[in-house]
């Protein structure tokens, strides 16, 4: 990995730019009760420190497992759950979740910042080569895919924990099971698409992730409507 500070910085701003305007537009429906923006910052910042994390797991993964269809999920299942681990440690027996939005908000927070130094990462190498064409394209479309994929499958995640908020416990279990499921199966799925399909599935692969978008645009309002 080049040590170049000139191309490290204009890859953390091409991974982190696309991240926080994303970030300002989810943060736009908690404009009722809006969170501290230093706790936001933080969930961030450990969104980020995922990463480091999730890395040597993919590792592990990809020498452990043969069938690429199962390292497919796995590698998804290890990003979802640890994106959801990083925010239940930070906030484990605070108040701030104190209202049904407050889950996917910070959910959607830390994805974020996931996806701003995963993105950062794959950026390091086209501008490393000079490839600044490759580079910005590579931008574009992680801002379009990557980007959306972890903000949409952290949302569900989000919206099934914000949608049982105010039932029992066990029924809380249960939204949040089947919430990191979809995140999951979501996650896999653009995976085996983008990847093993070589993108050329790629816009319908998109227009499907924006549908959930607005679906869960829609949920925001709900949950919106439960926290009043």
């Amino acid at each position: 990995m080049t040590t170049d500070p000139k191309i490290l910085g204009l890859a953390l701003l091409g991974g982190i730019a696309p991240a926080l305007i994303w970030l300002w537009f989810w943060l736009k429906e908690d404009n009722q009760k809006p969170e501290p923006k230093g706790l936001i910052a933080t969930i961030f910042i450990i969104g980020m420190i995922a990463v480091i994390f999730v890395i040597p797991i993919q590792k592990f993964i990809q020498s452990s497992i043969i069938s690429y269809e199962w390292q497919t999920i796995a590698w998804a299942s290890a990003e979802e759950l640890i994106k959801y681990l990083g925010v239940v440690i930070l906030l484990y027996k605070t108040n701030r979740i104190d209202e049904p939005i407050d889950w996917p908000i910070f959910l959607i927070t830390a994805a974020l910042g996931f996806a701003a130094l995963e993105n950062t990462l794959f950026l390091i190498k086209p501008l490393s080569l000079n490839q600044t064409t490759v580079g910005l394209l590579t931008g574009q479309l992680r801002f379009l895919g990557s980007t959306l994929l972890h903000t949409v499958s952290s949302g569900l995640i989000g919206v099934a924990l914000g949608l049982s908020f105010f039932m029992s416990k066990y029924i809380k279990k249960m939204y949040l099971l089947i919430g990191i499921i979809l995140a999951i199966a979501l996650h896999s799925t653009f995976n085996f698409f983008i990847i093993g399909d070589n993108g050329n599935n790629l816009l319908r692969v998109l227009g499907f992730l924006w549908v959930v978008t607005i679906i869960i645009i829609l949920l925001f309002e709900k949950l919106r409507r439960m926290s009043a």
